[in-house]
C-alpha cells in the first residue's frame, strides 16, 4: 500500500484554514468562476493568492475546480482565468471539458492537470487516454467497484494518479450529470447550481384527476425515491490503499467550517494509524457521525448502496458553541461564539491533533474581564477556563439533536 494524499473541500477561507489546520495534504476550492459549486464562499482573484500561499506556507498543495461545461459566451474568458491561477501558484487544475483541458495546458503550464469525476472516467482505457494527452491524475467516477479500480491502477502507466470520492453527498445521477435541476428549477447542475430535486417527496397526479395526488413507494418505506445516502469509507481505507488509489477526496464545499474540520481530522488519523501499521482508534470512527449528514453507506465500492427511501432529512445531533482562538500553557483560552451555552454546561472539545474530551464549562469572562454566566452575543470574544491547554482553532461543541423532525 502506498501513501494516501487527504484532499479535502475548502469552499471558503475560513474552511481552507480549518482543512489545513485539522491535517488534509491537499485542499480543493474554485475561483468565481467554472467550478461547480456556486453556492460555496469560493475565493475572488484577490483573495485566490492569500489562500495559495497559507496553505503552501503549511505544507498543503492547492487544487483549484475549472470544471463546468463551458458554453461559447463563457470560454472567451477561460484564457485570463487560467493565468490568473497559474499565476497564483496554484498546484493543480481538475478539469472535465476537453477544451478547457487544452487550453490549461497553454495559458496554466505550471499547473497539473487533473480530469474530474464529471468526465465519468470508469474503465482503463480512457484514464490511459486522458494520461497520454497529459493528464496527471483521473478522478474515478463515483459508480466505480473497488475491483474495477484495481483493474485500472494495473492497466494504466504508473505514473497516472488515481483521485476517487471516499466521503461526502452522493449523487442519484451518473457522476453528478443531472438535467432534473436545470428542467424543474432553471438552475444548471453543471455550473454548480443544482437546486437536488432528486432530495424531494414525489407524488403521482393522473391527467384526468387533477390536484389529486397517489403515492409513489419504491417500496413499503416511503416516497423519497431519489434520495441517495452519503458515502463514508473512514472504514475501508485500507481497501481503498490496496486497489491502488492515490488519493481520497472529501466532498463538501458547500458544508461547513465545522465539517471540514472534523472530517478532515477523523480521516487523518485512520490514514496515519494505517500507514504506521498501528491499530486504528475507534473515536475517529465516532468522529464522523459529529458532522450532519445522511444515512451512510459505501457507495459504488462493493456494489450497489440502494436508496434510502423514508426521508431527504440530515442527521444532526452536536452543535458547536465556540471556536479557540488562543490558549495559554494553564488552559486559559480565548474563545468566539457560536451559539449559546452556560456556566455548568456538559460540553466536548476536539481539535487539530487533539482527541475529543468532555468536560463541564467553567469559569467565564468577557472582554473586560467581568465574570459571565452564559456568553450571548453571536461571535463575541470571551475568555473560558479549559482543562488544559489547546490548540488554536479547535472546536468546542454540545450535544443536541437538531436533525429535522
Amino acid at each position: 500500500m502506498g501513501k494516501l494524499e487527504l484532499l479535502s473541500p475548502a469552499g471558503d477561507m475560513e474552511r481552507l484554514e480549518m482543512a489545513v489546520r485539522y491535517g488534509a495534504d491537499a485542499v480543493y476550492l474554485a475561483g468565481t468562476a467554472f467550478g461547480m459549486r456556486s453556492f460555496a464562499g469560493n475565493f475572488t482573484p484577490e483573495e485566490l493568492p492569500k489562500a495559495v500561499k497559507f496553505a503552501h506556507d503549511n505544507g498543503v498543495k492547492v487544487h483549484v475546480t475549472v470544471n463546468t461545461m463551458p458554453r461559447n459566451n463563457e470560454v472567451v474568458n477561460l484564457p485570463a482565468h487560467l493565468e490568473r491561477l497559474n499565476d497564483a501558484g496554484v498546484d493543480a487544475l481538475i478539469l472535465a471539458d476537453l477544451g478547457a483541458f487544452t487550453l490549461a495546458g497553454k495559458y496554466a503550464p505550471s499547473c497539473a492537470r487533473h480530469i474530474s469525476t464529471q468526465q465519468s472516467i470508469a474503465n482503463y482505457e480512457c484514464a490511459q487516454a486522458w494520461f497520454d494527452l497529459g493528464a496527471t491524475r483521473v478522478v474515478l467516477a463515483r459508480e466505480c467497484s473497488l475491483p474495477e479500480i484495481a483493474e485500472i491502477r494495473k492497466k494504466v502507466s504508473p505514473e497516472l494518479e488515481i483521485e476517487t470520492f471516499g466521503h461526502g453527498a452522493l449523487c442519484v445521477s451518473y457522476s453528478g450529470r443531472c438535467l432534473l435541476s436545470n428542467y424543474m428549477t432553471g438552475r444548471d447542475s453543471n455550473r454548480g447550481e443544482c437546486a437536488q430535486p432528486c432530495r424531494y417527496q414525489y407524488a403521482l397526479m393522473e391527467e384526468k384527476r387533477p390536484g389529486e395526488y397517489f403515492p409513489v413507494f419504491e417500496d413499503e418505506k416511503g416516497t423519497y425515491i431519489l434520495n441517495s445516502r452519503d458515502m463514508c469509507m473512514i472504514d475501508h481505507l485500507d481497501d481503498l490503499m490496496e486497489a491502488g488509489v492515490d488519493c481520497i477526496k472529501i466532498e463538501g464545499r458547500a458544508k461547513s467550517a465545522y465539517y471540514a474540520a472534523i472530517v478532515t481530522g477523523a480521516y487523518r488519523h485512520v490514514i496515519d494509524d494505517l500507514e504506521a501499521g498501528r491499530p486504528v482508534d475507534p473515536v475517529w470512527r465516532d468522529e464522523v457521525d459529529h458532522v450532519s449528514h445522511r444515512i451512510y453507506s459505501t457507495g459504488f465500492y462493493y456494489g450497489y448502496p440502494g436508496q434510502y427511501t423514508e426521508n431527504s432529512r440530515y442527521i444532526r445531533e452536536w452543535q458547536v458553541v465556540a471556536i479557540v482562538e488562543s490558549c495559554d500553557e494553564n488552559g486559559l483560552a480565548t474563545c468566539s461564539l457560536r451559539n449559546k451555552f452556560r456556566k455548568g454546561d456538559q460540553l466536548e472539545l476536539v481539535g487539530p491533533d487533539t482527541r475529543p474530551f468532555g468536560f463541564n464549562a467553567g469559569d467565564m469572562w468577557d472582554a473586560e474581564g467581568a465574570a459571565l454566566e452564559e456568553p450571548r452575543k453571536p461571535e463575541m470574544v470571551f475568555t473560558l477556563q479549559l482543562p488544559k491547554q489547546v490548540p488554536a482553532k479547535s472546536i468546542i461543541r454540545r450535544a443536541v439533536d437538531l436533525s429535522a423532525k
